[in-house]
């Protein structure tokens, strides 16, 4: 039996919905989420075209300003530990990589090599307040949301497995993630299933205004009207 109140496939169905109609849903589903578990500065975004993603959260932290202070053969050892966490994982990833420099993303992490790796591993991206490069040459289809910037400095990974922070959002291993280019978004997990239901209730109730709002002559009365059929779609 899954350890998840969710399919693969649960996850993969919520990747036909962009992020904000996500949050919509959440809003609906778990309303003590309205203010919450979702970023809240902007990001750039890799493949702003791309479809959005879903899926287990694979959460570490990173530093580039300054050497690690680390042996050679310790800093192997961490990236090498940092790789087997994010591709043990029962469904594909998403990595949130909080950088905690004074001055986040003063080096790139992700580039060509890391995000041909990480998707090897299993993640079809990345939520990072740090930074990426090699626009060129990442890897295709592996979405990466956070600042661009040409050079990777010292940058080393720190931790992983524990909490982490982007952007305001907030999250740990397992989390489930949305992302697209408008941010990120954490899923309860008991929110998974119920959101399609949601999505398709919202959609009717705001079909009755966009509709009326498109049509020849509309006016504040035909706006009063179409927000009350609204209110009454259940």
């Amino acid at each position: 039996m899954s350890q998840y109140p969710f399919t693969q496939a649960d996850l993969e169905a919520l990747k036909a919905w962009d992020t904000p109609t996500i949050c919509n849903a959440l809003e609906l589903v778990v309303p003590a989420r309205r203010t919450h578990g979702f970023t809240v500065r902007p990001v750039q975004c890799a493949y702003p075209n791309m479809k959005p993603i879903c899926g287990l959260a694979r959460v570490g932290t990173i530093r580039a300003a300054f050497p690690s202070g680390r042996s050679k053969d310790d800093d192997r050892a961490a990236r090498i530990g940092w790789y087997e966490y994010v591709a043990k994982a029962a469904m594909p990833t998403i990595v949130v990589l909080q950088d905690l420099d004074d001055v986040p993303g003063t080096g790139a992490f992700w580039g060509e090599v890391n995000s041909a790796v990480h998707k090897g591993l299993g993640a079809e991206g990345c939520v990072t307040n740090g930074s990426f490069r090699d626009l060129d040459a990442l890897a295709p289809e592996f979405q990466l949301l956070g600042v661009i910037n040409p050079s990777h400095a010292y940058v080393h990974v720190v931790d992983w497995a524990r909490p982490v922070s982007v952007y305001g959002m907030a999250c740990v291993s397992d989390d489930v993630i949305h992302a697209d280019r408008h941010g990120a978004v954490v899923i309860p997990h008991e929110a998974v299933t119920k959101l399609p239901a949601a999505i398709d209730l919202l959609t009717r109730k705001e079909a009755v205004i966009l509709d009326m709002a498109q049509a020849k002559g509309f006016n504040i009365k035909k706006l009063k009207a179409a927000l009350a059929a609204s209110e009454d779609i259940h």
